[in-house]
């Protein structure tokens, strides 16, 4: 284990399992809460297909229900602390795929007009703390599982899932609408 870890995991546990916690729940909540306004709220499916297919990723319904379903997946095993790397590697590959799709145009900062990376890119990079330092005491795969993941399968895991499973999906599906 990394040094500068162990001795902030030995120094104050109960602060890191809570830090860890809220991370979980913010990402966790926020990406659930993407996917069920997808299913349920404002145009549902088909007005999140129509959107997809005007960015460009075609068929339309067969995106916005894996996206979705993906969200709301990728929510709640982040919430319950629940195979986290797997997680991680669903929250990076939505947003991997928001960036090209949507954002990368804009710039950088997500205060410009159609918004840049920023939050996106944001959430990736913080995705990958508890896939790489794990989910904490409150957790699901610290409850479950007799192991956890080492930093460097997590990172992994979360990296190559992650970016790789958003490359596949983007080459699969996405055709950028022509200026």
């Amino acid at each position: 284990m990394n040094a500068a870890l162990s001795l902030t995991t030995t120094a104050y546990p109960a602060a890191v399992d809570l830090a860890l916690l809220g991370a979980r729940l913010f990402l966790g909540l926020m990406i659930f809460a993407h996917g069920y306004q997808k299913f349920f709220r404002g145009g549902k499916i088909a007005g999140t297909a129509g959107w997809f297919e005007s960015i460009g990723m075609k068929p339309g319904k067969l995106n916005a229900v894996a996206a979705a379903t993906a969200e709301i997946g990728t929510g709640v095993l982040m919430t319950l602390g629940l195979l986290t790397p797997l997680a991680s590697a669903g929250l990076i590959a939505l947003m991997c795929v928001a960036i090209v799709t949507v954002h990368r145009k804009n710039g950088f900062f997500n205060f410009r007009k159609g918004q840049g990376i920023e939050y996106n890119l944001g959430v990736a990079v913080m995705a990958l703390v508890p896939a790489t330092v794990g989910a904490g005491k409150y957790s699901l795969d610290h409850a479950w599982h007799p192991y956890h993941w080492s930093f460097q399968t997590g990172l992994l895991v979360a990296i190559v899932v992650g970016v790789g499973g958003a490359a596949l999906q983007l080459a699969v599906f996405y055709r950028p609408p022509s200026r």
